[in-house]
């Protein structure tokens, strides 16, 4: 059975409402309700048997962000499915296309933080399955209970001619089956105690918009010399029930999410298995600060990505007052990391004459699909041990440098006073005038110099390193010239006048008392 239901937004709609955060429609319910004939004496359609609705209608421009259809889901459902098509008229240069995303909410609603979410494929997928023992990746598995479904539009953006969609809901009845426990990675790996551990915390597989499977992922990140990785699909956990496998006395694997908000992503990095973490505000609506607080109640770190990126949606709007560390580097070095870097720079200079605390940065390879190279670039962090907790705190305190491959090496301190020593992260104890020595030593980056970096800007930078990658570049200084040195490893020059691309940096040393 088919029937065609047509739902534009406008006289057919149930209403305007706000989630307590971006505002949403919901359109009007769609029904399931057979005829007796279709009806097994337990309830619901015979087992086996199918049926279908069909919704179409329009979006205007001017949508917001978030269109709901509820589905009335009977009695005696096995398997819910769904798949939607859409129209991308052409546009003028310059203004945006159609683009529409989808996810499902259960019976338990589309209340923000709720508990209703069951899946959401952003704009990667036409269709989803959910039953009871399977679902499509990005969505969760387990049983079809009556009630009110709820089918999430996302319209992305919309062409001033509007965004004509057509959505098919199937459902099948029969005996579900068995929802099978989850099993996630272990929070240990067997490391090397107190050791430099690299890694790469955001990375995107089949249950998001990537096109590799999770044991391709761990496959590629043991060949790119990783000692741990953070799975963060777009605005959804599904994934962390499929790396318990994948995991080994080589590899830590930690679990976390991409929170893809229409005013900038964020990372959450290293959070409780099966945590999930809301994405439906804006930065106007003032709810970031309460999800952050759920991604460290869940003992993760909150990461803004990729802030000075240019993609729609992008782009980090919501401040830096609940962030733990900064992505300062996101994948293949373009000039939106630069600006990420110089813009994060900028804050450790306001920190350090505010008397505030400092954020690090970090860097990680956002990869998706080939050729997008996993773990580049990577954070190299110091941990007293391969655990979720040690590697969190390494990065926490920025005890961490950012390459881009496991070929290059950093060594980076500042030594002064009466022995005193520093290494990245620290704060080397010294009076206003005394002498201070900043080393580095690097390994693998051939032809690349060396900048030494404070808060009064680039105060040293080196002849090129020798074709072996190998040198040791010294600078002296005093803590009343340079409250904090960081050091920069960059190519040659790809446009004259202008800074060659990056191959490491390193968070800061301090300097005083």
């Amino acid at each position: 059975m088919c029937e065609d239901v047509h739902h534009p937004i406008g006289p057919n709609r149930r209403g305007l409402f706000v989630t307590g955060a971006a505002a949403a429609i919901t359109l009007g319910t769609v029904s399931f309700a057979s005829g007796a004939e279709r009806r097994s004496p337990a309830g619901g359609g015979k087992p086996g048997s199918t049926e279908t609705r069909t919704v179409r209608g329009t979006l205007p421009t001017g949508s917001p962000d978030f269109v709901y259809l509820p589905v009335e889901v009977p009695d005696g459902v096995r398997e819910f499915r769904a798949s939607y098509t859409y129209e991308k008229p052409s546009v003028p240069p310059g203004t945006q296309g159609n683009a529409l995303d989808i996810g499902v909410f259960d019976e338990r609603g589309t209340e923000l933080g709720g508990q209703g979410f069951r899946g959401w494929s952003g704009g990667a997928r036409t269709e989803f399955f959910i039953r009871a023992d399977e679902a499509t990746p990005g969505y969760i598995p387990g049983r079809i209970r009556e009630g009110t479904w709820y089918i999430a539009l996302g319209p992305y953006t919309v062409a001033p001619q509007g965004l004509p969609y057509e959505v098919t809901i199937t459902l099948t009845y029969g005996t579900p089956g068995r929802t099978p426990k989850p099993s996630y990675p272990p929070e240990r790996a067997k490391g090397r105690g107190r050791a430099w551990y690299r890694g790469d915390c955001h990375l995107h597989s089949v249950h998001s918009d990537g096109r590799r499977t999770p044991a391709e992922i761990a496959a590629l990140a043991r060949a790119a010399g990783l000692d741990f990785i953070n799975s963060s699909e777009h605005n959804t956990h599904s994934a962390h029930a499929h790396w318990a496998d994948l995991a080994g006395d080589d590899l830590l694997i930690m679990l976390g999410e991409e929170v893809t908000t229409r005013n900038g992503h964020v990372v959450a990095l290293g959070v409780d298995p099966g945590t999930f973490v809301d994405w439906r505000y804006r930065a106007r609506d003032n709810r970031f600060g309460r999800y952050a607080r759920k991604v460290r109640d869940a003992g993760g770190l909150v990461v803004p990505a990729h802030p000075h990126a240019t993609c729609v949606g992008c782009n980090w709007k919501f401040g830096f007052g609940d962030a733990d560390v900064i992505e300062a580097w996101n994948g293949a070095y373009t000039p939106d990391d630069e600006i990420a870097l110089a813009d994060w720079d900028s804050r450790l200079v306001a920190s350090v004459r505010g008397g505030r605390p400092w954020i690090p940065a970090m860097g990680n390879s956002d990869a998706h699909r080939d050729p997008d190279r996993i773990g580049g670039p990577q954070t190299v962090v110091l941990a007293d041990d391969l655990t979720r907790e040690a590697i969190q705190d390494g990065i926490r305190r920025g005890r961490s440098y950012v390459a881009e491959s496991k070929a290059v090496e950093l060594a980076f301190s500042a030594a002064g006073g009466r022995g005193g020593h520093a290494g990245i992260g620290g704060r080397l104890d010294v009076g206003r005038d005394d002498p201070v020595t900043v080393r580095l030593d690097v390994k693998g980056a051939p032809g690349c110099t060396v900048r030494f970096v404070t808060d009064q800007g680039v105060l040293h930078t080196s002849p090129a390193l020798p074709e072996s990658g190998a040198g040791t570049v010294e600078w002296r200084t005093t803590a009343s010239y340079a409250a904090y040195v960081r050091a920069e490893v960059r190519h040659a020059p790809v446009t004259p006048g202008l800074p060659g691309p990056l191959t490491a940096f390193t968070n800061p040393i301090f300097l005083g008392r």
